[in-house]
């Protein structure tokens, strides 16, 4: 008796209908308003990183004309530096004694301590 019951319940479950899927799954359509909405944002989010990359590109190049200025200025300073440290040893050098004594004579002056007049300080 336990065997026919085992057989029974086993053809029960042979016999079960096997159940088919849903014919057609149902399908969200989304507005076209939100579509146009969407694109309209997309499009506004293009134009605003190209706006964007336009002012930094701008800005950028702004900067690197300014430090090529900044560069030029900087050479001119360091050439006029090295001119006033030549300048201020040849002044240095024709401000002595003898160098100022050689001019005179090139230039005819001699030494006449009568015409030489003493003025008292203060």
């Amino acid at each position: 008796m336990a065997a026919v019951r085992v057989r029974q319940q086993q053809h029960q479950h042979v016999q079960q209908p096997v159940t088919p899927p849903s014919p057609n799954p149902t399908i969200k359509h989304r507005k076209k308003t939100n579509q146009k909405f969407e694109k309209m944002m997309l499009l506004v989010l293009v134009a605003t990183i190209a706006v964007l990359a336009v002012f930094v590109l701008n800005k950028q190049a702004a900067i690197q004309t300014t430090n090529i200025d900044i560069q030029k200025i900087e050479n001119e300073i360091e050439e006029i530096s090295r001119q006033n440290v030549d300048l201020t040893v040849r002044v240095s050098e024709l401000s002595t004694y003898s160098s100022i004594w050689k001019k005179a004579q090139e230039l005819g002056l001699t030494q006449n301590e009568k015409n030489v007049k003493v003025v008292p300080g203060e």
